[in-house]
């Protein structure tokens, strides 16, 4: 997996130092865009024809629950700043983009998300589902991917590169920040505050660790009726512990790999679907 762990540490180091692959180092072909309207985090990610990583920006969301717009209009605003702020770095207009979903929920709220990106000036390429574009960026055709956001833990199951099931629950690091915050009679934004910090995680896991728990349970209900899968790879911000791989593998019986750069998997995987027109 070193190949796309380099890739994810490249897409990694240009999110958190707002860099830009040169032109002349990108693949010749239009750019490929990707907006990740998740729980916690807006992500927009762009590729080159290649699909490498050519630049990327994220920033805390709260316009977004469990798959759902609670705020368009903020929605709206913060996918036009962070496309603006790219186009300034690339030196050129983004044109059209793609976005992803959870599993399985109301095709109207499915739209609502498309309807944030064409709003914000984005021509929509493709609306996918979060597990199916962390799939692509791993290379994934046979296997589960989970995709554990800030809402919701998303699974799909793959066989040949099909998709054999799609399935979402409303347990995700939103609820982690509340167990925190109620075992330690803490503020929200306190609490969200400790889990993301690296120093407390250890601490904190301990803690959040029926959080887990459920979620493994969520997996496992979803593969007791794929019992031919081996494999299954998770991502998304709410696995970064790292004790939550072991502890899923622990609940599953399979083998479970967490790439690098877990949070950033589904955005970079939403660009592959970002179309061609830029």
């Amino acid at each position: 997996m070193s190949g796309i762990d380099e890739r994810l540490r490249a897409f990694g180091d240009l999110v958190r130092q707002g860099g830009v692959v040169p032109a002349a180092d990108r693949a010749s072909g239009p750019l490929r865009v990707g907006v990740d309207l998740g729980t916690a985090n807006l992500v927009v990610g762009v590729v080159d024809a290649a699909g490498r990583p050519v630049a990327g920006s994220t920033r805390r969301s709260t316009v977004v629950r469990d798959g759902i717009v609670v705020d368009y209009a903020g929605a709206v605003r913060a996918v036009r700043e962070v496309k603006a702020e790219l186009e300034a770095r690339l030196g050129q207009r983004l044109l059209q983009a793609a976005t992803a979903i959870p599993p399985g929920i109301h095709p109207g709220n499915a739209k609502a998300i498309g309807n944030v990106i064409e709003a914000a000036d984005l021509s929509l390429a493709a609306v996918v589902d979060e597990p199916v574009a962390a799939a692509r960026v791993l290379g994934v055709t046979d296997g589960a991917v989970v995709d554990v956001g800030g809402g919701t833990t998303g699974i799909s199951v793959l066989r040949g590169g099909e998709v054999l099931a799609s399935i979402d629950e409303a347990t995700g690091g939103t609820h982690m920040t509340l167990v925190l915050a109620g075992a330690l009679h803490l503020p929200l934004p306190e609490a969200e505050a400790m889990k993301l910090d690296p120093a407390e995680a250890r601490h904190v896991f301990a803690l959040v660790r029926p959080v887990v728990d459920k979620m493994a349970s969520i997996v496992a209900g979803v593969l007791d009726d794929f019992p031919e899968v081996a494999t299954v790879h998770v991502v998304g911000g709410a696995c970064s512990f790292d004790d939550f791989a072991p502890v899923l593998e622990a609940r599953l019986l399979r083998r479970v790999v967490k790439p690098v750069e877990p949070l950033l998997v589904t955005p970079l995987g939403i660009a592959l679907f970002g179309g061609g027109r830029q």
